[in-house]
């Protein structure tokens, strides 16, 4: 699981900005949201501009050069706060996997081209590639000589951590194969003004396809009634079909002409959920932009039940109920910082508190 992360130098954020999951309150209540005494849930929210949708960016950063899964082509653009130019973007990751403690650092030029990395689990130094440094443990890993030499003179902007894995034969339950999987099946997606998504897949796909061929018709339609109270009579598919039609009084429609906006992007989040239960880490961009505000508490009590981490990020603080998470759940991004709400105040927050009443009165200060 994800515990820390931090990003200094990226896009808004000049400043060293730092989001830690591994302190959660002692709340008794909705504790599905916390797992091994980790964060697993939550919702971020901010002012416009404060920099949500590129926090959750520079998370996914990671995807771009130890994961084969599916790129944003346009990442790299905008990719260095304007202000600084020339100094790297500065990347910090703490994971936990089972027993171990993992942290990976590392920097990145404009281009984003690796110019320093280092892993340590268990705070032991298991590497270290800075400018002209290349330090290894070995006892655990022997490397000819050549190649340290180009590592330390960073001939090649290659991972470390690429290499080891194509270099040596790790077990299931090395800490380099767990990382590997993690970050391999981490997910972040939108659906504003286009589709987009980063990793857990190695292509785009067609989502109406994808549901004919996992014959999930009838669960979709049941989807659909339960989170937003639509009925709809799809056509059962012929094969070879790649669109669902719908049937109104004797006549068929495709179900894309019909569908609104949101109903549209509740497809786009069904299909998602069927391929979460292969994810580890998921971030959804604005998630709930199209949907009624009783929609959007419907479908975070679907996500928030799911066995990995998902977050979201959101402007609709109806979600800012203590029936649904818990104030170390809800996070206000504001001013290069990020905190959860029983941290923005010295009130102590109970259960019965309207938190989204006491949001809106100003009794947060991050």
């Amino acid at each position: 699981m994800l515990i820390k992360f931090a990003v200094k130098n990226f896009r808004g954020f000049a400043e060293r900005i730092e989001w830690d999951l591994s302190h959660p309150n002692n709340y008794t209540f909705n504790t599905y949201a916390i797992k091994e005494g980790i964060i697993k849930n939550g919702i971020i929210y901010g002012p416009n501009g404060s920099g949500k949708s590129n926090f959750a960016l520079a998370i996914f950063d990671i995807e771009n050069h130890l994961s084969a899964k599916w790129k944003k082509t346009d990442y790299y653009t905008n990719f260095v706060y304007t202000g600084a130019p020339t100094s790297p973007v500065e990347f910090e990751y703490l994971f936990k996997f089972g027993n171990d403690i993992i942290e990976y650092r590392y920097s990145k030029n404009s281009a984003g081209l690796l110019l320093s990395e280092s892993l340590r689990v268990n705070q032991n130094l298991i590497f270290r590639k800075d400018e002209s440094i290349f330090e290894i443990d070995e006892s655990q890993f022997k490397i000819e000589a050549a190649i340290k030499e180009s590592f330390k003179q960073n001939v090649n902007s290659v991972s470390v951590i690429n290499f080891l894995t194509a270099s040596f034969p790790f077990s299931q339950d090395h800490y380099i194969v767990k990382l590997i999987l993690f970050v391999n099946s981490m997910l972040w997606f939108k659906n504003l003004d286009s589709r987009e998504f980063i990793g857990l897949e190695t292509a785009s796909f067609n989502i109406e396809e994808f549901i004919i061929q996992n014959k999930y018709v009838e669960d979709f339609t049941d989807f659909l009634a339960k989170v937003s109270d639509q009925h709809f009579k799809f056509v059962t598919p012929k094969e070879g079909d790649k669109n669902l039609y719908c049937e109104i009084e004797g006549n068929t429609i495709p179900f894309l002409l019909m569908a609104s906006t949101g109903t549209q992007a509740l497809e786009l989040l069904y299909v998602w959920i069927k391929r979460m239960s292969a994810a580890s880490f998921v971030f959804i961009d604005e998630f709930d932009a199209f949907y009624h505000f009783k929609l959007a508490f419907e479908v975070c009590k679907q996500l928030f039940h799911l066995d990995c981490q998902v977050f979201t990020s959101s402007h609709n603080t109806y979600l800012m109920t203590n029936d649904l998470l818990r104030p170390d759940c809800n996070f206000i991004l504001q001013n290069n910082k990020i905190k959860p709400l029983h941290a923005c105040t010295d009130k102590e927050l109970r259960f019965g508190h309207n938190i989204e009443k006491l949001f809106r009165g100003g009794a947060f200060e991050v």
